[in-house]
């Protein structure tokens, strides 16, 4: 059976993703079924996952004292809240999906474009995805091995099994991801106020001794202070989820900035109150040395009900994956719609009208990233390479202020606010090069900039050897997946 006949049986009439106008493949779209609630709790189901269980020792170990590390919990919390009113700004401008991908070609073209969605692909999303589901896995065995460290194995083989079962439930449906993230939102919530009222508590009865000249021993660094914000705003990462499912979103001009400015402070004050709560019970050596920081405030404040904070934080660790998943699938899907990458990657799952090769490539990848398991150099060159990308995307914004006067803004920041962003952004990747620096940042640097080799004999000159190769690649997989090229978007 050929690939035309294929299209034919399920409703297209080409083998070519261009014959997608036509009346069967029209209805091969991503459709708007992401509402404001939804937005919501993919913003933060999206942030609050595993950071704020493992951020804190580190953030407190590049600080030195609890004064200086909840102060950088603070100001990576107004640093997200300026990055995402930009994103909100781009993201009402260029209502397209895939995140920084469509405002880096508008704004400076295909070749940033492209490095960013081959560096995301390939590294900075399934890396991310790998890190959480490490995560989940390791408060997720904590229980059963008291007093040590679950042997790595244990954690890998977890990891793997959370990253198959969410790849599976993004690709059978939209519907079934949005209700799986909107339940692991509500547990998630459910355990920090849990720690946030023991917390206060614990405060009221006078528990504030690790408060008491709370700025003394600490070591501010350049580099110490940009790792520690490395690991803070690692816990907030998330905040520009929704951008990469603006096209699945109901009334992007008005759900996108109210998602945005009702979740992101939302967080904000959580990620606040949950550090007092860890201190009221932890001295900061204690909590440098504590394997799992929530598992320890549990021990200690809600025996002998403590087994359900490793429950609660595995249920919060696994949304958060899912809504990376759910964001980062679509990022690989508007690449290959845009030929920067292989084209099935683009198509869509003709019974489930999900992006379904995006989706398995994504899970594929991240189960890779789960051999190393050193989830803190994994945060390190992940942030890195991330806040490369969000400077450069932020800078767009400003020049497209001068570029494309003309464009439709519904909503406008200041203009001071990208401009601060663009500064944090440059602060973010040159300080822990100038404080510590390794070899492995010049290698990611390398990276990123290798994927001009690929760009232009297969993006930009596609070479005809190339398409050879690729094209019985693209049939086999539509056989097989039993999808379709999308249908132009309609803006």
């Amino acid at each position: 059976m050929d690939e035309s006949s294929i299209k034919k049986r399920k409703g297209g009439k080409d083998e070519d993703a261009q014959s997608t106008q036509s009346e069967g493949s029209a209805a091969m779209q991503l459709k708007k079924q992401v509402g404001l609630l939804s937005g919501i709790s993919l913003i933060v189901g999206t942030i609050i996952g595993s950071g704020i269980f493992i951020s804190p020792k580190s953030v407190l170990r590049n600080t030195g004292a609890v004064g200086p590390c909840l102060v950088i919990w603070a100001a990576c919390g107004v640093i997200g809240i300026m990055g995402a009113l930009c994103f909100a700004e781009l993201g009402t401008m260029i209502t397209k999906s895939g995140g920084e991908y469509p405002y880096l070609m508008e704004a400076f073209g295909p070749i940033p474009a492209f490095l960013f969605s081959w560096a995301s692909v390939i590294v900075m999303k399934p890396s991310s995805f790998a890190i959480i589901c490490l995560s989940f896995a390791e408060y997720a065995s904590a229980p059963f091995y008291p007093g040590c460290e679950p042997p790595p194995v244990v954690i890998k083989c977890l990891a793997a099994a959370a990253i198959m079962t969410i790849t599976v439930v993004n690709c059978l449906s939209v519907k079934l991801a949005s209700y799986v993230q909107n339940f692991f939102t509500v547990a998630k919530m459910i355990i920090i106020i849990v720690i946030i009222v023991s917390g206060i508590v614990l405060l009221i009865q006078g528990n504030t001794q690790n408060f008491q000249n709370s700025f003394e021993g600490s070591q501010i660094t350049v580099g110490g202070i940009g790792l520690a914000l490395y690991n803070g705003l690692w816990a907030y990462d998330g905040w520009n989820q929704l951008n990469y499912i603006t096209e699945e979103l109901k009334n992007p001009y008005r759900n996108l900035p109210l998602a945005i400015i009702l979740g992101i402070p939302l967080v904000m004050a959580c990620y606040l109150l949950v550090n007092i709560s860890y201190y009221t019970v932890m001295t900061p050596t204690e909590l440098l040395q504590s394997p799992a920081v929530a598992v320890t405030f549990g021990d200690r404040v809600l025996y002998p009900a403590a087994w359900i904070i490793p429950l609660f934080v595995a249920f919060s660790t696994i949304g958060s994956a899912n809504g990376a998943c759910f964001t980062a699938g679509r990022l690989t899907y508007v690449a290959g719609r845009e030929g920067h990458m292989l084209k099935f990657l683009s198509y869509i799952s003709v019974k489930r009208l999900t992006p379904l090769p995006a989706i398995l490539s994504y899970g594929v990848i991240g189960m890779i990233y789960i051999i190393p398991a050193d989830i803190n150099t994994l945060i390190n060159y992940f942030s890195f390479a991330v806040w490369i990308f969000y400077g450069l995307t932020i800078a767009g914004l400003v020049v497209m202020r001068f570029t494309k006067k003309d464009m439709k803004r519904p909503i406008k920041v200041p203009i001071v606010i990208p401009i601060l962003m663009v500064l944090v952004s440059i602060y973010l990747v040159l300080a822990p090069i100038i404080g510590e620096p390794e070899w492995a940042y010049l290698y990611c640097v390398i990276f990123i900039l290798g994927g001009l080799i690929f760009y232009f004999p297969f993006v930009h000159y596609k070479v005809k050897w190339a398409q050879k190769i690729t094209k019985p690649i693209t049939m086999y997989v539509q056989m097989l997946m039993e999808v379709v090229p999308p249908a132009e978007a309609k803006q």
